[in-house]
């Protein structure tokens, strides 16, 4: 089934409907590790505008808002990883939101740490949430911002390198990558994807 293309309640637009979701795994014992930046964009985005995510909808903690005139949901799935797509398929189902006004932020092993990707679609490459997301939609082509984590040092297990903390060295470049991504949020809100894209995809660094 396509959910994208139900129509938007009685007097609201779906296209000023945005969907902005962190992937992550609920629960103190995650909350700084590499697999939770997602997560934590969600926080900075909600700060920056005044969105308080504080309440359970869908198997997700959300918080609502409204910027310009248009309708924004931020969301953190609470099924774990794995299963994210069940509460991302619930969201875009209720609210009737257009599949380019869907952006997913994720980790990504394969970037290097200090880099975003910004992608208007593709295959899951590896992130579990991710393909949960695209088998839950039944599409693709929803917005990704991938926040480089680097690959796991010599022969570590991935599964065990998501669920650490970023070394101490690590942190400055992670926390400014996290705020990085946050402005990448709101100019998807406001300027659309492809300016985003050319202003935000490559490395960044702290000044």
């Amino acid at each position: 089934m396509n959910l994208f293309k139900r129509k938007a309640p009685i007097g609201e637009s779906s296209m000023g409907v945005y969907l902005i979701v962190g992937l992550g795994n609920p629960g103190s014992r995650y909350a700084a590790t590499r697999h939770n930046v997602g997560f934590r964009v969600i926080d900075r985005v909600s700060e920056a505008l005044s969105i308080t995510p504080g309440k359970v909808k869908s198997k997700a903690i959300i918080g609502e808002g409204k910027r310009d005139g248009k309708k924004i949901i931020l969301a953190k799935p609470q099924t774990f990883m794995n299963l994210s797509g069940q509460a991302v398929s619930a969201l875009a189902r209720f609210y009737r939101v257009p599949v380019e006004n869907l952006v997913v932020i994720h980790d990504d092993l394969d970037l290097p740490l200090g880099t975003l990707r910004i992608r208007p679609g593709g295959g899951a490459g590896g992130q579990k949430g991710v393909l949960s997301i695209i088998e839950q939609l039944g599409t693709p082509e929803f917005a990704r911002i991938r926040f480089g984590i680097d690959r796991p040092p010599g022969r570590m297990d991935p599964k065990d390198y998501v669920l650490e903390n970023f070394l101490p060295r690590e942190q400055e470049l992670a926390d400014f990558t996290i705020l990085t991504a946050r402005d990448a949020v709101i100019s998807f809100i406001d300027a659309g994807l492809e300016k985003t894209m050319n202003k935000y995809n490559g490395s960044v660094q702290p000044d």
